[in-house]
């Protein structure tokens, strides 16, 4: 079962102000991207279009340490902080380096809730489907500690 991922991204120059500095609504889009890879790995996509089912935020917060500039690479570490009977929550940290020096640039986490679309097309939460489940365990407590 899987509760950690690493997926690496460039920074773009869509992505960054006059600076060059990438602009702090970009690290959500970053944790964003980092979770649907995750699923893919999986075999899964974030959204069911057939089941009319997908998992929006309730939550989400990001505190940065260092800025991401045009054109570095990042890698956005993910973690299954907690996986409950239906949400899950994770958290991210940005990894980058610098001048041959590994520093984490950011920490954010996301709470995502499993819904599904009534045919009147109202969103209700609903248990983590069975196969997802299976695969996706929190992580354990001493990963947690070492985050």
């Amino acid at each position: 079962m899987a509760y950690q991922f690493c997926y690496r991204r460039r920074v773009e120059f869509s992505e960054t102000d006059m600076a060059g500095i990438m602009h702090f609504s970009n690290f959500f889009r970053f944790m964003e991207s980092a979770e649907s890879a995750f699923y893919r790995s999986l075999g899964f996509s974030i959204i069911h279009q057939d089941a009319g089912a997908g998992w929006p935020r309730v939550h989400a917060e990001c505190d940065y340490s260092h800025p991401l500039r045009f054109e570095q690479e990042v890698d956005i570490h993910l973690l299954v902080k907690e996986k409950r009977r239906r949400s899950i929550a994770y958290l991210f940290k940005f990894v980058t380096q610098e001048a041959g020096e590994t520093l984490i640039a950011a920490r954010g986490s996301v709470v995502a809730v499993y819904v599904t679309r009534s045919p009147e097309g109202k969103l209700n939460s609903a248990p983590i489907p069975h196969d997802f489940d299976l695969q996706i365990e929190s992580a354990p407590p001493e990963k947690l500690a070492q985050w």
